[in-house]
């Protein structure tokens, strides 16, 4: 089938747009990767991701709500401690095809 006889439609919804523009965007931060691939592994609190990240509380605690606030990781709560993981095996499988893509030779 060649492009002219793709039968998609030829114009996204702003919405759909917005979204996908906003996922990339997650997915560009070096940051925001790294937690998402240790979410991809298992669930971690704050903490715990600061640690095994090497990175600052206050730093994961942003990143965090960046991504919680696009659907690509959850939360449960224990006690006073939130615990997340990942939300979007979709957006998992993306960031593992670039992480294919980038180790390929």
């Amino acid at each position: 089938m060649t492009e002219e006889n793709t039968p998609y439609p030829a114009d996204l919804d702003e919405e759909t747009l917005f979204m996908v523009s906003q996922t990339f965007k997650a997915l560009s931060d070096p940051t925001r990767l790294r937690i998402l691939h240790l979410l991809f592994h298992g669930e971690y609190s704050v903490n715990e991701i600061a640690e095994n990240l090497s990175l600052l509380q206050s730093t994961v605690s942003h990143q965090l709500r960046f991504l919680k606030n696009l659907r690509l990781v959850k939360f449960r709560r224990e006690g006073t401690t939130l615990f997340y993981s990942h939300d979007d095996e979709h957006v998992i499988s993306l960031l593992n095809q670039a992480i294919e893509h980038s180790q390929h030779s």
